[in-house]
């Protein structure tokens, strides 16, 4: 299955996975604890984060390759809002 991953360095991680969790768990199916989080898009679409100490690991998974850069952008887009104060860098993979 294509998939993307990305690390971002930040010792906000868990604020983050809890707060992208929490964020979309009205609209999809979501699972999460302090240190990782699932969220299920669209049927075959899988967000899965795991938070460390100094890093949040996201890793994304979809059956059609040509929806990751959306979901990359989406999931992106949303975290380095939450992330206001800190400039983040996502290197998709």
């Amino acid at each position: 299955m294509p998939a993307s991953s990305a690390t971002v360095t930040t010792e906000h991680a868990s604020r983050y996975l809890q707060q992208l969790c929490k964020h979309w768990s009205h609209r999809f199916e979501v699972s999460f604890d302090p240190q990782q989080g699932r969220i299920r898009f669209r049927e075959g679409e899988v967000i899965d984060l795991n938070a460390e100490p100094d890093r949040l690991r996201v890793h994304i998974t979809a059956e059609d390759a040509s929806r990751l850069p959306e979901l990359n952008r989406v999931v992106e887009s949303h975290i380095v809002r939450f992330a206001f104060r800190e400039t983040l860098q996502f290197d998709w993979a």
